[in-house]
C-alpha cells in the first residue's frame, strides 16, 4: 500500500510500513531484537556515509530508512511508537539544561 498524503499519523503509517516488509518477505521467519536493530544502525552508518560524500539526498533518504527500520520493528514488537515518543519528550521537557553531563 503506497502512503499518498504526507501528514499519516505515526501510528499508521507505522502498520503501513510493517505491513509493506511483510508482503515482501522480511517476516518469513521471526525476528530478533539484535538483528532489527542491527539493521537500524547500519542505514544510520549509510547516512552518515552519505554526510561524509556531502550527498545531501542520500542523506535525507537514508534518514528516512532509518525511520521506516524503527516504525517496522517497533509495530512486529507491538510498540506504539508514537506514544512512546510523546512520552519521552515529555520526560526531556522536566529534565535539567544539560542534563546528565554530556559533552554534546
Amino acid at each position: 500500500m503506497r502512503i499518498e498524503k504526507e501528514n499519516v499519523p505515526l501510528n499508521e503509517m507505522q502498520q503501513i510500513i510493517h505491513k509493506n516488509a511483510i508482503d515482501h518477505g522480511w517476516y518469513e521467519r521471526e525476528k530478533q531484537i539484535p538483528e532489527m536493530l542491527c539493521l537500524v544502525h547500519s542505514e544510520v552508518s549509510e547516512a552518515l556515509e552519505a554526510y561524509r560524500v556531502s550527498d545531501m539526498k542520500l542523506f535525507a533518504e537514508e534518514l528516512a530508512d532509518v525511520a521506516i527500520r524503527l516504525l517496522d520493528m517497533s509495530q512486529y514488537l507491538n510498540i506504539n511508537l508514537n506514544a512512546q515518543i510523546i512520552k519521552k519528550h515529555n520526560k526531556n521537557v522536566d529534565r535539567p539544561y544539560r542534563h546528565g553531563g554530556k559533552v554534546c
